[in-house]
């Protein structure tokens, strides 16, 4: 179990060898209140496809929208593309998407075609391109015949399609995925499954589902704030099934 083990490499010093090197964490740490839930977390992230699993409470969700700003650290650094998440929010937010859990928190808009173009509007995209990008997202995600649909009347699977066609059509070059497929029946867990199997972008998945994981590049371990393991899916899912037998 060695490389489950590993320690990640600390950071680059060198800026052009930072600005290669996707995300990193530099000795995070993250406390709500007095409650700590991250502590001395340090990271780099160049992989494509990186899991994050534990158990409820062990700090992952928070990880996890640490690497696009929804949170801030309360001490270290969070840098994408050598951008720190804490002075450059905007431009770090067009480099990492985020897609939630609940895909209610992130429909805004009353159809599903002004949903999917609201942040291209937000980012003042000119409406011919706007137009062409929305149609193409939701054909990819067969969501064309319900274009002008109410959102709020889409199947959950439909709604979390939604959400990822609505954070995609923005063209991300990094995707983080929390929770992607509790809410969702066998189905559709295996179609967002599909989704994020097919993506060209580089994605962080937090995950229950470990069935999901096949083929990921690295998976890492949260426990009570801090990765206490990381290496490939085999071997660290193996680790932390046993671990929590």
């Amino acid at each position: 179990m060695a490389r489950a083990w590993r320690r990640a490499a600390p950071p680059a010093e060198d800026p052009a060898v930072r600005s290669r090197s996707g995300i990193e964490l530099l000795d995070v740490g993250h406390t709500y209140g007095d409650r700590v839930v991250l502590r001395e977390v340090s990271l780099v992230l160049p992989e494509h496809r990186v899991a994050v699993i534990g158990s409820n409470g062990s700090g992952k969700s928070t990880l996890a929208r640490l690497l696009n700003g929804l949170v801030l650290p309360t001490s270290g650094r969070v840098l994408v593309d050598g951008l720190d998440t804490a002075t450059d929010l905007r431009a770090v937010r067009r480099r990492v998407g985020f897609v939630f859990q609940d895909p209610d928190a992130q429909i805004v808009h009353p159809t599903v075609a002004e949903d999917v173009a609201f942040g291209l509007q937000n980012q003042r995209v000119p409406a011919a391109e706007r137009d062409q990008r929305v149609t193409e997202v939701l054909a990819r995600y067969g969501l064309t015949e319900h274009a002008d649909h109410p959102a709020h009347l889409l199947s959950g699977g439909q709604k979390q399609l939604l959400a990822i066609a609505g954070v995609l059509v923005m063209r991300p070059a990094r995707v983080v995925f929390d929770e992607p497929t509790t809410l969702l029946d066998l189905a559709n867990r295996r179609r967002v499954g599909r989704v994020i199997e097919e993506l060209e972008q580089d994605v962080v998945v937090v995950t229950h589902d470990l069935d999901l994981l096949a083929g990921f590049d690295r998976v890492l371990v949260v426990e009570d704030g801090r990765v206490v393991a990381d290496g490939g899916p085999d071997e660290t899912v193996g680790w932390y099934v046993a671990r929590m037998s």
